[in-house]
């Protein structure tokens, strides 16, 4: 690699949402979100992974992102036992998605262990907030993702991918569990309301710079957040102090609306390539998409960098 180019990592879009293309239109009301076909159509789990390998992504993200011990059990009446190899079968087929696109491909791909908010699987939408963490000890968030992720490490992930956090209070519960762990990488990305503020309100800067304090991580930044607010809170992100990769992973920037779905974008736009050369020059490094990006995305996204020769596309350093 030459060292005046410069590094990019492609990750890959909505799980959920490609899920929905699948024909799992009931997805989105459900408790256990994706997590729930982890149990009851694993063969579209592996197969959507698959699809954002083939379409160029470095990096998958598991289907546990909502998953948890209370839910798993309030609703899919199974014990722990199961609800814990469900989350370890989420890492099984991800790297059986892994391991076939690059007998095709020849390009390495990485597994990344989704662990979502507490908010998330409370169900409630206060992931979007952050509410929550007025309740809650930073101790008992520790000790409620302590079990979702120590499954996630014993699967064998390549990374932890601590998604959608809403709060500057949670990711510090994170990092206490990860003490655990401490040969576990991980990434961690906020959701945002704004182009400088979390969705619970601390600054972005504020809690990239925490978590960058850990040896653990490996690049930090924001996802699910809108595209709109993107090129601001990469520019808030401009200080000397924050060095690791910095990750860009919004949404498609659409309403979801009760009773009709996701509104609001042309799928044949290609929203990711479109901005991405104006956030690569802000800053971002790690590049994917979140709810409604799709693996045409992607793909689009990948074409689009490797047309670019000032781009290296080596895969993250592991």
């Amino acid at each position: 690699m030459a060292e005046d180019k410069t590094s990019v990592v492609i990750l890959d879009g909505g799980s959920a949402t490609q899920l929905v293309e699948l024909g799992h239109t009931a997805l989105h009301e459900d408790p256990l979100w994706s997590a729930k076909l982890i149990k009851t159509c694993p063969s579209d789990i592996k197969l959507i992974h698959k699809q954002f390998y083939e379409a160029g992504a470095d990096i998958c993200i598991t289907c546990s992102y909502q998953a948890s011990l209370d839910g798993y059990k309030q609703h899919c009446n199974i014990d722990k036992a199961h609800a814990i190899q469900l989350m370890k079968d989420s890492v099984h087929l991800a790297q059986g998605a892994a391991k076939e696109t690059e007998a095709v491909t020849g390009r390495k791909c990485y597994v990344a262990g989704s662990v979502g908010p507490y908010g998330a699987c409370l169900h409630d939408g206060s992931e979007y907030s952050g509410n929550y963490v007025e309740s809650i000890s930073i101790e008992e968030l520790s000790t409620w993702h302590l079990p979702r992720i120590r499954a996630l490490a014993e699967a064998g992930v390549d990374f932890l991918a601590i998604e959608t956090i809403p709060a500057l209070k949670e990711a510090e519960a994170v990092l206490e569990t990860l003490k655990h762990f401490p040969n576990l990488k991980v990434f961690v990305n906020f959701s945002c309301k704004d182009g400088f503020h979390t969705c619970h309100g601390e600054r972005l800067t504020d809690c990239i710079r925490l978590v960058n304090q850990s040896y653990q991580v490996t690049a930090s930044g924001m996802n699910c957040s809108h595209p709109q607010f993107i090129s601001s809170l990469l520019t808030s992100l401009q200080v000397d102090d924050i060095t690791k990769p910095i990750i860009v992973k919004p949404n498609s920037g659409e309403d979801w609306t009760q009773g009709i779905g996701w509104v609001g974008r042309d799928k044949e736009e290609y929203l990711l390539s479109e901005n991405v050369d104006e956030w690569i020059k802000l800053g971002a490094r790690w590049i994917g998409g979140c709810c409604r990006v799709f693996p045409a995305d992607i793909a689009h996204l990948r074409r689009t960098l490797e047309n670019n020769k000032a781009i290296s596309l080596d895969g993250p350093v592991v």
